[in-house]
């Protein structure tokens, strides 16, 4: 008697937690990816414009001047400035030539 009880008791836990994993693995998070949170595209292609002024045009003039510029935008900005007024136009980040990729190193 003793011995029955324990192989159901046993046979039913095992049911239990089959169930229960394979109803948490279907489950799937309502995450947002990281690139999706950047407003980059897929593929890794750099941000949209829109992103890109959001982020760095502090003063929200349309403009984003040296100051507010970071990263690669920052150490290219006489380059993507063509008209030298000191500031990055929409239309001017628009025609920027892509920034040079640095090459991983290899391990």
């Amino acid at each position: 008697m003793k011995r029955s009880t324990i192989i159901i008791a046993s046979l039913f836990t095992i049911a239990t937690l089959t169930i229960s994993c394979k109803s948490t693995s279907e489950a799937k998070p309502a995450t947002t990816s990281k690139t999706e949170r950047s407003g980059q595209q897929k593929g890794g292609d750099r941000p949209d414009l829109e992103t890109i002024f959001a982020e760095l045009d502090a003063n929200k003039d349309g403009k984003i001047s040296k100051s507010e510029a970071k990263g690669p935008l920052a150490e290219s900005f006489s380059k993507i400035d063509t008209n030298e007024d000191g500031f990055i136009s929409k239309e001017e980040l628009k025609n920027a030539p892509k920034p040079e990729r640095k090459e991983r190193p290899r391990n």
